[in-house]
């Protein structure tokens, strides 16, 4: 990772995590990933803040997924499931932050971008956040049971399907709604100027108070998956013939041939 793909600066007691690639639609790396969870496991040794706002830089893209070019390396069902695994640490870990978390959303939310967002305590978007997992179109591939969890949690299993079988971005007011953000601002100057502002208000709350709520809310939604197998969906997806072709169909900016195999 470049030093400036993921920006972190504390302020007032405010830390700000920015995905940085906006000529990517903030599309996430490993490394990004990682180094999102290192703020996060220890916001005590970055900075002490007492709340964390995450954003994406510029107004297109909060977070566009993980950066599908690092699918090439996949050779076997493994290589899929340490992956997951590698990820679910890492909103694991955005849950499990000792301090609270805010999101603001300007633009497209999707893939591990949403997963992140998910994991925030609070979501705050501008009018233009479109939020989805379209990976029916795009990969062929599926979430972990854990992201599968926090969207059941969310937004209920109807809804769940309507958004991954059609593959469709939920539009702000919608996604508003179906209460993934408590408050919508109308552009992003905006939104980052509420997000301070809203960081500041819980800043100023009793720490203990915000960590016994954010760990209660975290195991009711983990109780979801509690005991739940999901390796065996990673694998039927992540190994298929049909997630090489959409990778590569992607990548090549083409329609996939979907064949079901």
């Amino acid at each position: 990772m470049s030093d400036d793909e993921i920006l972190y600066a504390v302020e007032n007691g405010v830390g700000t995590i920015t995905l940085n690639r906006p000529q990517a639609r903030n599309a996430l790396t490993f490394a990004m990933y990682e180094r999102i969870a290192e703020i996060c496991r220890k916001p005590a040794d970055h900075g002490d803040p007492r709340v964390i706002i995450m954003t994406g830089a510029g107004e297109k893209a909060f977070g566009a997924g993980t950066d599908i070019s690092q699918f090439r390396a996949f050779e076997s069902a493994e290589d899929a499931l340490v992956y997951e695994e590698r990820i679910e640490t890492v909103i694991g870990t955005i849950e499990r932050c000792a301090v609270p978390t805010l999101a603001a959303i300007s633009g497209a939310v999707t893939g591990g971008g949403a997963a992140i967002a998910l994991a925030c305590d609070l979501r705050i978007a501008s009018v233009t956040a479109r939020f989805g997992f379209p990976i029916a179109r795009t990969l062929g591939n599926c979430l972990s049971m854990e992201n599968y969890a926090r969207l059941y949690a969310m937004l209920g299993p109807a809804r769940v399907k309507d958004i991954v079988f059609t593959a469709r971005l939920v539009e702000a007011e919608e996604g508003q709604r179906f209460g993934l953000y408590s408050e919508l601002l109308p552009d992003h100057a905006a939104l980052m100027r509420r997000a301070g502002e809203l960081a500041q208000i819980i800043a100023g709350h009793a720490p203990l108070t915000m960590r016994a709520t954010k760990e209660a809310m975290r195991r009711l939604t983990a109780a979801a998956a509690d005991g739940l197998e999901g390796k065996d969906l990673v694998t039927l997806c992540y190994t298929s013939a049909d997630f090489r072709e959409g990778m590569e169909a992607f990548l090549a900016k083409r329609t996939p041939n979907w064949t079901g195999r």
